[in-house]
C-alpha cells in the first residue's frame, strides 16, 4: 500500500507505470497502438487513444513521464483526479482527430508530448482563474514554445532526444483544446485537489 502522502500523485504515477510497460513491449506493441492513418480507416479506433500511450523508444518514453511529472508538479492540482482522466482522454481524443483532419500527409503517430502541452495549457489557466498569477507565466511559456514551434519547427535537440521526427501539431493541438477545459471546467481548491 502506498502512503497516503503520494495520493496526489497516484494518477501521474499509474500513468507513468502504463507508458513504461508498454514501453517495455518494444516497438512491434508500439506499432500495434500508434496512431495509424491505414489502420484507423479499417476502423481500429483505439489507437485515437493509445497512440498517445507508446512512444518511439526509451529515451521518448523518459523525457514524457519526466515532463509528466514536472506538468503534475506544477498543475497537478488544478483539478482533481476524474477532472484530470476526462481531460487526458478528451485531448488524446482531440489530439488524434486534428491528426487526422489536419494533418493528412502524417501515416503515424505515437507519443504524450501532446497530451501534456494540453495539460499544462488547462491547469495553468484553471490555476489563473482561481487568482494564482504566476499561472500566467506557464501560459506564456507554452504559448512562446507552441509559436516557435510552428514558425520554427521542433525545439533544437528534441528530436535527437526523443530519438524521432516530432510531430509540433500534437503540442499545438493539445495547447488549444487544453484551453476548454481549463475556462470551462470549475477548478479544484487547493484542499481538494488530487
Amino acid at each position: 500500500m502506498m502512503p497516503a502522502s503520494l495520493r496526489p500523485w497516484y494518477l501521474p504515477l499509474g500513468l507513468s507505470l502504463l507508458v513504461t510497460l508498454l514501453a517495455l513491449g518494444g516497438s512491434e506493441l508500439a506499432t500495434q497502438l500508434r496512431f495509424d492513418r491505414a489502420a484507423l480507416g479499417q476502423g481500429q479506433w483505439w489507437r485515437l487513444f493509445s497512440a498517445h500511450l507508446v512512444h518511439l523508444g526509451g529515451s521518448h518514453t523518459a523525457l514524457n513521464v519526466a515532463g509528466l511529472a514536472l506538468i503534475w508538479g506544477l498543475v497537478g492540482g488544478a483539478f482533481d483526479e476524474r477532472q484530470w482522466l476526462g481531460i487526458m482522454a478528451g485531448l488524446m481524443l482531440g489530439i488524434s482527430l486534428g491528426l487526422w483532419l489536419f494533418n493528412p500527409q502524417l501515416g503515424w503517430y505515437v507519443g504524450l508530448s501532446g497530451v501534456l502541452h494540453g495539460m499544462l495549457a488547462a491547469g495553468a489557466l484553471a490555476q489563473l482563474r482561481r487568482g494564482e498569477r504566476q499561472a500566467m507565466v506557464l501560459l506564456l511559456l507554452v504559448g512562446a514554445k507552441l509559436v516557435w514551434e510552428q514558425l520554427s519547427g521542433p525545439l533544437p535537440g528534441s528530436e535527437a532526444t526523443a530519438g524521432g521526427a516530432v510531430i509540433v501539431d500534437a503540442h499545438l493541438y493539445g495547447g488549444i483544446i487544453g484551453l476548454l477545459p481549463g475556462a470551462l471546467l470549475r477548478p479544484a481548491t487547493p484542499a481538494s485537489a488530487t
